[in-house]
């Protein structure tokens, strides 16, 4: 990281805002009403219920709209994406005591397991939501329309891959505590013969 000219002790502050964005990230995948649709607009999913109408509606049964949480997996996807989310914003706040002073540095591979727990717990509902969806809903027996995932869905995989990027890098910054703390000799590319 540093044999590229990154200055640890000018970006360690990068982290924290990529975790903010994560949580945006995720904020909008819990609440987003576009996780699947049909291609002829007939039927919108969001992580909670399924509608029958283009917009996704509001999710009420006066709308035609079916509540996921009835089946036991739309309450485990549910359940792991919360789970993940918890845990990531409790990262986001460790993240500012562990690089505000040297004796916090410890806790930086305790945030990048947390990080990457949280990361599992994602992939975990992002797999279970559309394969359970689909046997359920059995949306292969009609092959004249096609279903997509859609954006909001996309937002829930984009906070988990900057979950798991995080997690690396979390757990790879005690390596260069000196760097962190701006303790560490300069190095220079040129010496000369």
């Amino acid at each position: 990281m540093l044999r590229c000219g990154l200055a640890c002790e000018r970006c360690r502050w990068i982290l924290p805002l990529l975790l903010l964005s994560a949580i945006v990230f995720d904020i909008i995948a819990l609440t987003g009403r576009g996780w699947l649709q049909s291609e002829d607009r007939s039927q919108t999913s969001s992580l909670w219920w399924k509608c029958p109408t283009e917009d996704g509606g509001t999710g009420s049964a006066a709308e035609g709209c079916d509540s996921l949480m009835e089946y036991a997996w739309g309450r485990a996807a549910v359940a792991m994406l919360f789970c993940g989310f918890i845990i990531l914003i409790i990262c986001f706040i460790l993240s500012f005591f562990a690089l505000c002073g040297p004796q916090m540095l410890v806790f930086l591979r305790v945030i990048g397991g947390l990080l990457a727990l949280a990361a599992v717990f994602q992939i975990i509902s992002l797999v279970i939501y559309p394969v359970k969806y689909t046997q359920t809903f059995n949306l292969h027996a009609n092959g004249a329309v096609l279903y997509i995932y859609n954006w909001a869905y996309g937002f829930g995989w984009a906070a988990t891959i900057i979950l798991i990027g995080c997690a690396f890098f979390f757990c790879c910054l005690p390596n260069y505590e000196d760097d962190l703390l701006g303790n560490a000799k300069p190095r220079y590319f040129y010496t000369s013969a």
